[in-house]
C-alpha cells in the first residue's frame, strides 16, 4: 500500500504552519514535507513531528531567495559557496528532524547552460558526498518550464542523464506526476523503467494542481501500479485544495482508513506501521 505524505506547505492552509502537524494525521497521514524548514528552530519542528506521531518525509535545501522568486541556486556559478553552505544547514535540520531524504532544486540558469551544468555537477557530487556521509539520501528534481520558465531540469530523462554524469550512488531522482505529466507524460511507463533510481514522487492533478480526481491523470491506476511494482518509498501530497483540505480528501479515504492504525501508546509509528524514516515540497515550483 502506498504511504502518504501530507506537504504542509500547499495542504492545511486553513491552519498556522505549527497546527498542520496535527491536523496532517488527524486526516489519516502517518508523513509529512513541505518546501523548507529554516523559518523555523528546529528542535521545535521536531517536537511538533514526534507529537503528532509522524515521520519527516522530506524537505528542500536552501534554494536562494524564495520571496524573490528565486526556485534554487545548485547551477548558478557565483552561489557555489551559498549552496554548500546551505548543504551544511539543510543537514543539521534533517538530524533533528530525523529526515533521511533532502531534495535539491536545481535553479534557472543565469550564464550559458554548459557552465552552468557543470556547476551544478560539481555541487551535486559535493551534497551527495556530504549527505551520505549523514546516512542521508540526495535527490534532485525535474520540474514543467511552464510554472517556472527556464527551470534547468524540466524532463525526467534530463535529470536522469544528469544522475549518470555525477555518478554518485546517493543521488535519486525525485518525481513529481504533476510536473512530468506537463512536460511529457507517459508516467506509468517512466516509473516502470526507473523506479529503482526513484526514491520519492509527488503528485497533484492536471491542469490546476489540484488533489487527484479533478483532472486529467488516472492516479488510482498509478496507485495500484505502484503496489504491484512493490514501491516501498513516500508519495508525497504536494497539491493545491481547491477549497477546504479535508473537503478534497475524498481520494485519500482507503488510504486513511488503512493508515488509521499505526500510531503506539508512546505517540510514535510502530513496527507494524511498515514506515522507514524516509523522504521535497514544492509551492510556487
Amino acid at each position: 500500500m502506498p504511504k502518504f505524505a501530507a506537504n504542509l506547505t500547499m495542504l492545511f492552509n486553513e491552519f498556522e504552519f505549527l497546527d498542520r502537524f496535527e491536523a496532517a494525521r488527524r486526516a489519516g497521514f502517518l508523513g509529512v514535507e513541505y518546501l523548507f524548514p529554516y523559518a523555523y528552530d528546529p528542535a521545535l519542528l521536531a517536537e511538533k513531528v514526534a507529537a503528532a506521531g509522524l515521520v519527516q518525509v522530506l524537505f528542500n535545501l536552501p534554494a536562494g531567495n524564495w520571496a524573490a522568486g528565486e526556485r534554487g541556486i545548485a547551477c548558478i556559478p557565483k552561489r557555489v559557496r551559498e549552496f554548500r553552505d546551505g548543504v551544511g544547514k539543510a543537514i543539521k535540520y534533517a538530524k533533528a528532524l530525523g529526515c533521511a531524504k533532502l531534495n535539491c532544486l536545481a535553479g534557472v540558469p543565469t550564464t550559458n547552460r554548459p557552465l552552468a551544468r557543470r556547476t551544478l555537477v560539481e555541487n551535486l557530487r559535493f551534497a551527495a558526498h556530504a549527505l551520505e556521509a549523514e546516512g542521508i539520501q540526495l535527490l534532485l528534481e525535474p520540474v514543467n518550464t511552464r510554472d517556472i520558465p527556464g527551470f534547468f531540469l524540466f524532463r525526467s530523462r534530463d535529470a536522469l542523464d544528469l544522475i549518470g554524469e555525477v555518478a554518485e550512488k546517493n543521488l535519486y531522482l525525485q518525481y513529481d506526476a504533476y510536473h512530468m505529466q506537463v512536460m511529457e507524460g507517459d508516467l506509468f511507463r517512466t516509473l516502470e523503467r526507473n523506479l529503482e533510481r526513484i526514491a520519492h514522487i509527488q503528485i497533484a492533478d492536471n491542469p490546476g494542481r489540484h488533489e487527484p480526481g479533478t483532472g486529467e491523470i488516472n492516479y488510482p491506476f498509478l496507485f495500484d501500479r505502484l503496489d504491484a511494482m512493490s514501491y516501498g518509498g513516500w508519495i508525497g501530497c504536494e497539491y493545491v485544495p481547491q477549497a477546504e483540505t479535508t473537503a478534497g480528501l475524498g481520494w485519500f479515504a482507503r488510504f486513511a482508513v488503512q493508515q488509521a492504525e499505526p500510531l503506539g501508546s508512546s505517540g510514535v509509528l510502530s513496527a507494524t506501521a511498515g514506515v522507514d524514516a524516509a523522504g521535497s515540497c514544492d509551492a510556487g515550483r
